[in-house]
């Protein structure tokens, strides 16, 4: 009887035992990716890598989208849908390029101080009484096409080089290569 006793209590001991093993195995297991993942998390924030594989915030998705849609709005409200696509493009060409800002807003509000004079990559940003959009249906309209540019991806093949654009009334003699013209915009690359 003690044969039998003893020996549903060892093997009740083995089956807890192994049981637990294989518990504390699966925790071991999820610590270890818990660490990894969190350490890789950690690398990517820091380096940014998040933000140039397109891994940002809905709050930080909209932000964008109303600077894009401003910056169309002021740049090129009354243009065909084509300059407005276009006039977004060099923003997002900007971006893409890393020389003009990190993100679309720090593209779109980016200045520069050139002995002493504060110039603007997009000139409403230096005329402060542009604050509320005056035509709320061109307003809606430049919200659709940055819509389309920023969250859709659309693009003008002939504008995939743009990085510069003036008006057709002005000219700043850049001395760069002229990529095409769209409604009263003309567009250039480096």
């Amino acid at each position: 009887m003690m044969t039998i006793v003893s020996r549903i209590n060892q093997d009740l001991l083995i089956a807890v035992t192994t049981r637990l093993l294989k518990f504390l195995g699966l925790i071991l297991v999820a610590i270890v990716l818990m660490k990894t993942v969190n350490t890789k998390f950690d690398q990517l924030r820091e380096s940014g890598e998040l933000y140039r594989q397109g891994f940002i915030s809905a709050e930080q998705r909209t932000q964008q989208l109303e600077c894009l849609t401003k910056n169309i709005y002021w740049e090129a409200a009354t243009e065909p849908f084509e300059g407005k696509v276009a006039v977004a493009q060099v923003t997002m060409n900007r971006v893409a390029s890393g020389r003009f800002g990190k993100d679309v807003c720090g593209v779109v509000y980016k200045k520069d101080n050139i002995l002493g004079n504060i110039i603007c990559q997009f000139s409403w940003t230096c005329v402060t009484t542009k604050v509320k959009p005056i035509y709320p249906i061109l307003y809606k309209e430049s919200e659709e096409v940055a819509k389309k540019v920023l969250l859709e991806n659309f693009r003008l093949s002939s504008m995939k080089d743009a990085l510069y654009y003036h008006a057709d009334y002005v000219n700043p003699k850049w001395g760069k290569p002229k990529i095409g013209t769209i409604g009263h915009h003309i567009f250039y690359k480096d």
